[in-house]
């Protein structure tokens, strides 16, 4: 590497997305958590803004990746590094002080809702609005909405039917192994066999990037060192998560909200970031980066949040809660519906947008009921 290309890469605004949450976490060893109410809220929007620059740091070295690897693999980077957030805070809640039997329930339906209907819909509408009809890659999105059918039902219907909402010991194993295994497989053929179902329509592997093989030689050292950059980025999020956790307890026990407040909180955290390049991508007509992004966020988040707050529960000894109210389930399965009504048809549209933004001002009006 040249010198231009590190100073590009540590470039001013890369070296403060990573000191700052540094330092957070530094002040953060001297944070007492006998704090009053008003303090409190104070520290947690502090901590949350901290966590919100280093997730936007994680985001651009993962973007920066993604354009060098090219699609599906720059877009799997992205969603994992996101993902792996959402997982490291919910276990953070879970690991903290109080009870949190739901959290790992109440943060997938938020998520669910966030990006099947918000971000999907906001990106629909700036897509549909400025380009019109867009056309999906239907295979690669069909694979999705199977995965987020199935996935859907393993974490939040299966269990409805289960005596306390919760799945036995040997059930958790169980359900923990079929997903790793479907979510692996699913990896594999994603970046391997059927790696041209999750690219644009018309876009062959040749016109859209190198070979991977080809671009590791050649930038090998760039994608390491930004491979670093993130994880050091990343670390200071980890290490925040647990006075995340216990200041929003603190924050919302003070003025009595939902509980399930605390998993859309940690998705909209974790998310924002990912959000914007999604609605980047809609700008710009990306219609499958949209599909890859959204879709595939919530499958991921599914596929690694379940297992990993599943084998928490058995190894801590804690109940883990997955079942969802009927309400829910009922906008669960409306959710699933429409976005297979959405992705599986010859084109999507702003009024398909539309649709799914009606549904997420649904599920905050019932957040609150």
């Amino acid at each position: 590497m040249t010198v231009s290309q590190i100073r590009r890469i540590l470039s001013p605004a890369a070296l403060l997305r990573l000191s700052l949450p540094w330092a957070a976490v530094i002040a953060a060893a001297f944070l007492s958590h006998e704090l009053a109410p008003s303090v409190a809220w104070l520290v947690l929007g502090l901590i949350v803004a901290v966590i919100l620059v280093a997730a936007f740091g994680v985001v651009h070295e993962a973007e920066a990746l993604a354009r060098r690897l090219g699609d599906p693999y720059g877009t799997l980077v992205l969603t994992l590094s996101i993902v792996l957030i959402e997982v490291i805070l919910i276990s953070a809640v879970m690991l903290g002080p109080g009870e949190h039997a739901t959290i790992a329930r109440d943060s997938v339906t938020a998520v669910m809702m966030i990006i099947l209907n918000l971000v999907v819909g906001t990106c629909l509408l700036v897509g549909g609005l400025r380009h019109g009809a867009m056309r999906p890659n239907r295979t690669g999105a069909g694979a999705y909405v199977a995965l987020i059918a199935v996935l859907s039902a393993t974490a939040l219907v299966v269990p409805a039917a289960l005596p306390g909402g919760a799945y036995p010991a040997a059930g958790a194993v169980a359900i923990s192994v079929i997903t790793i295994a479907l979510y692996g497989f699913f990896l594999w053929r994603q970046t391997g066999p059927q790696a041209g179902d999750y690219r644009e329509v018309g876009e062959s592997a040749a016109a859209s990037h190198a070979p991977l093989r080809e671009t590791l030689r050649q930038h090998g050292a760039e994608l390491a060192m930004r491979t670093a950059l993130l994880i050091a980025t990343m670390v200071p999020i980890v290490l925040l998560s647990h006075h995340l956790a216990t200041l929003l307890d603190v924050a919302f026990d003070a003025i009595g909200a939902p509980a399930a407040l605390s998993g859309v909180v940690i998705a909209l955290i974790v998310f924002t970031p990912e959000t914007i390049t999604a609605v980047r991508a809609a700008r710009a007509g990306e219609i499958q980066r949209v599909v890859n992004l959204c879709l595939g966020a919530f499958v991921s988040t599914v596929g690694l949040t379940i297992p990993s707050v599943l084998i928490i529960g058995l190894v801590t000894g804690q109940t883990v809660v997955l079942a969802e109210s009927p309400i829910m389930l009922v906008l669960v399965a409306t959710t699933v519906l429409t976005t297979a009504a959405t992705f599986l048809g010859k084109r999507v549209t702003a009024t398909h947008g539309a649709v799914h933004m009606a549904l997420f001002a649904l599920f905050g009006v019932l957040l609150f009921l």
